[in-house]
């Protein structure tokens, strides 16, 4: 039997996209027999650049063929009743199909999911898409630009004055791929209660990213303006810095690290001067602090600065180009970069990073060329689920026990994602070290007023879990801790790569205890090697991976696209890797220890990039808004202080739209402009042209006009607008909450429905105050008596109220490190 999790099971894809692609390659890499149903001729998306010579002539797209590994193609008309009737067949034999068709040609088709849950409610469907399929966006064309836009999530970056910055393609569709595969693996992993539908847009999935911003915005009564290229208006130093070779990545918050900074820079006296003593403060003085720093930053290598950094746990890191990230010794020993072949060709790409060490991913792989498989008969299978799931049942992870050692973003999120879909997390915090995400600044109001109960961004990442508080510096803490595995199913741990270790609980420590148990470590670089120290934050991870340097325009530093990217997608990656353990579990009966690195869990993010590299040998220059194959293509001003539309033309039939939105016959006459070669030509032109139309337009309306005319075009919003766009208060992304020391407040939801549904799932439980759960769970759980609990507390083991930490010896280690 294959140590692969998902071996054994069929899944088949129809549609076109690189999300889909992205979704179906998690299968595909992971085991699993994928099928992808292409229409006659190919994909349209084999056409993507960059190109490689496949053999005969041929030229495909080195992108398409990474997101394609280990998969079968056939080729089917579904227009033509025996091809519909070859895939029904097809499908009749498989477990999911993945679906990126638009709602309205899937309900007009004869591969419907209606008709297919009524004749065969076995067949697990995921459909994956833009936007909702309800709502008045549902309709709506997108790019990477314009859904980024409507996001929330370009606004704020990019130069004061503007034009906010554009990202580049293939990011979202990681993005969404990852949030697609969680919800359709959970609800694989329970298909004995039945197969579900969900329907999953990229346009809810980003805001998993833009909802800590909105946060920010709440709690301070304002949305944050856009402060400059990898300025976000927080913290000093941060962004990119210029050494004697190659890029810096610094990002500093805390006082310790801003000393630790000043020592590094051999100007230990700054750290000391109560002017600079906070992130703000620093900011304000960000001018004269550059002065200072920028020299000295000259002075060394970016190599250099970052083993110093190493040494004084700074949250600093080299900016790589693609070129220097396949030649990264720690990358290369990871396995993150894996062989590619579609045809004759032969080139590299980010593997897939979720590092089960018990059931690595396959590392290499071969895409198939249109129809390659059209001629061998697929064998008869029988299914696990033998009808649809109640959508009103239990959800899929109900009966699962996650213990929840993280803390800040990237690591709560991940559980989150598991709380969502039914398990049962609890979240372990100590009286003197709560989780970051309730404030950093313990100054005496911290504790006297209990801010630490008060931050909105604590309330999001940790709702629908349960709160106990154990001081695992104690040695009564660590035999609470170690009780609580007894019946628990995983352990997710985010902290830095030696803080659980250096407690006794490093991941051969719990297996020990309870060798069932699913241990999931995601420090920045993994758990070994030269750089597992390394601390990091969510802009740490972007730095790390090298997407700045495919950012921006050729003249800029590398250009960061958030303060913390990372941080999002790590959680993402976390709950994707505890999934696949759970399905590695639930067919071997065992545990496992799963190693992420959320840099390597980023990069492929960069994978259009990384392949271009490795195939080319070059990359295209940064083109700043512009873009390669789409013309015109950028975030133009319009009437009112601030406001931006995003436009994207990708064809000439969209061209012809936007010149009749701007009522300019004569440009779309004009046989110089017909092709997007043409538009190039003149693409200064056109951007005067669109510059003074769009000046003169109110954004809102232009963004209707123009996606009527099917060109995908977006108001570039900020988050605190979302609290109010049209698409997102009809599905129901916004829910009411009401939470102690809070009161009511705003929820975001899943980025998913389930079974047709216009609204998501009701959340219930709010995030947890300090402690909330302990008698539930020390008593309900482990047994303890009022007394025992009663005397915990009087030791400071437990507590439901925060208290300064108190200097004391670390313990005596209760197993060896790893």
């Amino acid at each position: 039997m294959s140590d692969l999790p998902l071996d054994g099971l069929r899944v088949v894809e129809i549609g076109t996209g690189d999300a889909l692609s992205f979704c179906g390659k998690l299968f595909s890499d992971f085991g699993a027999e994928v099928i992808k149903v292409e229409p006659p001729g190919g994909d349209p998306d084999r056409s993507c650049e960059p190109l490689v010579d496949i053999g005969g002539g041929k030229r495909e797209s080195a992108y398409f063929a990474w997101g394609n590994t280990n998969k079968q193609s056939i080729t089917a008309d579904l227009a033509d009743a025996k091809d519909v009737a070859r895939v029904r067949a097809l499908l009749g034999t498989a477990d999911l199909l993945l679906d990126s068709r638009h709602a309205d040609e899937i309900n007009a088709s004869a591969l419907s999911h209606e008709a297919l849950r009524k004749a065969d409610p076995a067949l697990a469907i995921t459909a994956i898409a833009w936007f909702s399929e309800h709502g008045p966006y549902r309709n709506y064309q997108a790019t990477e630009a314009t859904i980024r836009s409507l996001a929330g999530l370009v606004k704020q970056v990019g130069p004061v004055e503007g034009p906010p910055t554009l990202p580049r393609d293939g990011q979202t569709a990681v993005i969404t791929g990852l949030t697609a595969f969680i919800p359709t693996l959970a609800g694989l992993l329970s298909r004995e209660r039945g197969a579900r539908r969900y329907a999953v847009n990229a346009h809810e999935a980003l805001l998993q990213i833009s909802e800590y911003d909105l946060t920010l915005a709440l709690d301070a009564g304002f949305t944050r303006l856009r402060s400059g290229v990898n300025s976000f208006g927080r913290n000093f130093p941060g962004g990119a810095y210029r050494t004697k070779q190659g890029w810096l990545g610094v990002t500093v918050v805390t006082i310790q690290q801003w000393r630790a900074f000043c020592v590094m820079m051999d100007r230990p006296e700054l750290g000391g001067k109560p002017e600079y003593a906070t992130g703000p403060l620093r900011a304000v003085h960000t001018t004269a602090l550059n002065a200072i720093f920028e020299p000295i930053l000259m002075q060394k290598t970016a190599a250099e600065w970052f083993e110093r950094a190493i040494k004084l746990r700074l949250p600093v890191v080299v900016i790589p180009t693609m070129k220097e990230l396949f030649e990264q010794t720690v990358q290369r020993e990871r396995g993150a970069f894996g062989e590619v072949r579609i045809g004759s060709a032969i080139f590299e790409g980010p593997a897939i990073p979720h590092h089960l060490k018990a059931s690595l991913p396959k590392r290499n792989g071969t895409a198939p060329l249109a129809g390659a498989h059209n001629t061998i008969s697929i064998a008869p299978r029988k299914r696990v689920a033998s009808g649809a799931a109640n959508p009103d049942g239990p959800l899929p992870l109900a009966g699962l026990r996650v213990i929840d050692c993280t803390m800040g973003w990237a690591g709560p999120s991940c559980t989150r994602q598991l709380a969502d879909l039914g398990a049962d997390v609890i979240k372990v915090e100590s009286i003197e070290y709560a989780d970051w995400f309730r404030g950093t600044d313990q100054r005496p109001p911290y504790h006297e007023e209990q801010t630490y109960e008060k931050q909105s961004k604590f309330s999001i990442m940790n709702r629908g879990k349960r709160g106990v508080t154990l001081d695992l510096t104690a040695p009564k803490g660590i035999a609470l801790f170690h009780r609580l595995l007894t019946d628990a199913h995983a352990v997710i741990d985010s902290y830095s790569a030696d803080v659980m270790p250096r407690l006794g609980l490093g991941a051969e420590a719990l297996l020990r205890i309870n060798p069932k148990l699913l241990v999931v470590t995601m420090p920045a670089f993994g758990m070994s090697g030269p750089w597992s120290s390394v601390r990091a934050y969510g802009s740490t991870l972007e730095h790390g991976a090298g997407i700045p340097t495919v950012t921006g325009r050729e003249q800029d530093p590398p250009t960061m696209n958030h303060a913390v990217f990372g941080d999002p997608i790590g959680g993402l990656n976390g709950a994707v890797a505890a999934i696949l353990g759970f399905m590695y579990q639930k067919k071997t009966g065992k545990g496992q220890h799963i190693d992420l690195s959320q840099v390597q869990g980023l990069l492929p993010l960069t994978a259009k990039y990384a392949v271009e590299q490795s195939a080319t040998g070059k990359l295209r220059s940064r083109p700043g808004n512009r873009h390669h194959d789409y013309v015109p293509h950028g975030c133009f001003p319009c009437v009112g202080e601030d406001r931006w539309l995003t436009i994207a033309v990708r064809n000439d039939r969209e061209w012809q739209g936007l010149c009749r939105v701007m009522r300019r016959p004569d440009l779309a006459a004009d046989p110089a402009l017909a092709t997007a070669e043409g538009r190039r030509k003149n693409e200064d032109m056109i951007e005067s042209a669109i510059h003074a139309w769009s000046r003169m337009t109110m954004v809102d309306p232009a963004m209707v006009a123009l996606q009527a005319e099917g060109v995908p075009a977006a108001v570039a919003r900020v988050p605190m607008d979302l609290l109010s766009d049209p698409q997102l208060m009809t599905i129901g992304h916004w829910q009411p909450m009401e939470r102690a020391f809070l009161g009511p407040h705003l929820m975001p939801t899943v980025a998913y429905r389930e079974d047709g549904a216009v609204l998501p799932r009701r959340i219930t439980m709010a995030a947890p105050t300090l402690g909330q759960h302990n008698k539930e769970i020390l008593g309900g759980i482990l047994g303890l008596s009022d007394r025992e609990l009663a005397s915990l507390a009087e030791e400071g083991i437990i507590g439901t109220v925060a208290t300064p930490p108190k200097p004391k010896e670390a313990p005596r280690k209760a197993a060896v490190n790893e």
